[in-house]
């Protein structure tokens, strides 16, 4: 057995049951995945997670690709102190394989900025043509990790790669002439199969943040499923990190699993930042010091942004996984945070829709364990993280709908660039999944934005290029048609 190779445990797939289907859309709960999500973490950006993915590669079938973003809301005009990744954080992938809410690998990513001319203002003194060129001032490099069952007897500790450049960000025509030929060298095969990124790309999501949080109003109006809603997200950056990983190195056997009812094939999914506990401010400058505390945390898109109540939001960010359960549950067993979910009521209060009544049991398996035939571990022990079930092959043509759909590949199992998982949301929400609610407009709801206009690469990383300054002077924020 390879300690560092541990694969984390694919759920099996078991025959899909529209009850099993309504518990794997719980955890999305609603309307802009975790930009801005809690008090606290949207004071400090440049640690905010927005986003979380985790999908078998596309063009190769045999890894599995997880991208956490950060920093949301980059006007990529933002100069002369253009957007970066925090130095002395820890931006952390962590990967459980055993069911048991505890981290059997963990990829660790600290960043290191200097400067090369303190005398100028500029963060470019001319254009860059590769991560080595003279004329780029301002630099960020990182270090990547990989620790195998921290705090067991047989840890181990893999430096997969130092002094890792990170492109610059996207300034325009003149400073950054071939923008895409610098994203691509920022992309690092650390040996061993491994893929590693960091750096800035356009925000993958795709919503209709201003509509959801104002008062959940559908626009052009209800039910929301033949376009018309403004993708907020459009136009702006976030910083993101990759990891591309053979997936035998992940799972719990140390193996390709291929069968999907083999619960070896399952991976829970979150990731997560942390920060030196003390930071000292004088005139001009600060210093960190002090063990690491987490400040923000993401698995299932949305949970906190829409799910947590405004009293718990900055307590989530910084539980692990293992104290959820705890946390959310009443002394009864109930969750009412899951079974009685605040998204369902407004549908019925402003809309009118009926939904499926309290306790939604329905809801618990995706927010806690994993869907039964899915994406649900042996031996799961309740915690909120992504699942995915790595034996499910590739879908040949993706639908944003994932299992809604019969997308098997799909989000609630990972998550794909592509899935909408705003529409997936709302249409479980209002109980799509429960015998008697597939009906319109229940099956219908969605927010308007099908697709994200800048699309994605077909390699890793995937994410697309960022926008860039000179040209993104305003964002085009025209309602949408209707996607495919």
């Amino acid at each position: 057995m390879f300690p560092f190779r541990r694969s984390l445990v694919k759920l099996p797939v078991i025959l899909f049951t529209v009850a099993a289907l309504s518990a794997a859309m719980l955890a999305p709960l609603a309307d802009a995945s975790s930009h801005r999500e809690a008090p606290l973490i949207s004071q400090d950006p440049a640690v905010d997670s927005t986003d979380s993915y985790a999908f078998v590669s596309p063009d190769r079938p045999d890894s599995l690709t997880i991208i956490a973003c950060f920093y949301p809301f980059q006007d990529p005009a933002g100069g002369p102190n253009f957007y970066r990744f925090a130095d002395g954080a820890a931006y952390q992938i962590h990967v459980n394989n055993d069911g048991s809410a505890k981290d059997n690998a963990t990829f660790t990513f600290t960043f290191k900025t200097t400067v090369q001319n303190p005398n100028t203002f500029l963060y470019n003194t001319g254009p860059i043509a590769s991560l080595t060129d003279p004329n780029w001032n301002v630099r960020q490099t990182y270090t990547v990790t990989r620790d195998s069952d921290p705090g067991t007897g047989h840890a181990v500790h893999l430096v997969l790669g130092t002094d890792l450049p990170v492109p610059p960000v996207n300034i325009g025509p003149k400073s950054t002439p071939n923008y895409a030929a610098l994203m691509r060298a920022g992309v690092h095969s650390v040996g061993d199969g491994y893929n590693v990124f960091a750096g800035q790309a356009a925000d993958p999501f795709f919503v209709d943040v201003a509509s959801i949080f104002d008062l959940l109003t559908i626009r052009p109006g209800a039910p929301g499923n033949a376009g018309g809603g403004k993708n907020n997200v459009a136009g702006f950056n976030v910083n993101c990190i990759a990891v591309q990983s053979p997936i035998a190195y992940l799972t719990k056997n140390g193996k390709l699993n291929s069968d999907a009812k083999d619960t070896n094939a399952i991976l829970g999914i979150w990731t997560s930042t942390s920060r030196p506990k003390v930071t000292t401010r004088s005139a001009g400058s600060s210093a960190a010091s002090g063990n690491l505390v987490q400040v923000s945390r993401l698995g299932m898109p949305l949970v906190n942004e829409v799910v947590i109540p405004l009293g718990l939001k900055d307590a989530f960010n910084g539980l692990n996984p293992t104290q959820d359960a705890a946390t959310l549950s009443k002394p009864d067993g109930s969750i009412p945070l899951v079974q009685n979910p605040e998204i369902a009521g407004l549908l019925h209060a402003l809309y009118g829709i009926n939904v499926p009544p309290a306790p939604r049991n329905d809801l618990v398996q995706v927010f806690l364990t994993g869907v039964p035939g899915l994406n649900q571990p042996a031996n799961v022990q309740p915690a909120e993280m992504m699942r995915i079930n790595t034996a499910i092959p590739v879908a040949a043509k993706p639908n944003r709908l994932g299992v809604l759909a019969g997308d098997l590949q799909g989000f609630p199992n990972g998550r794909r660039l592509t899935d909408d998982v705003v529409d997936i949301s709302l249409r479980v929400a209002a109980g799509v999944l429960v015998d008697g609610f597939n009906v319109s407009p229940n099956n219908a709801i969605g927010d308007g934005v099908d697709y994200n206009q800048a699309g994605f690469q077909f390699t890793f990383p995937y994410v697309q290029v960022p926008y860039d300054g000179f040209s993104q002077t305003a964002f085009d924020q025209t309602p949408l048609p209707a996607g495919p």
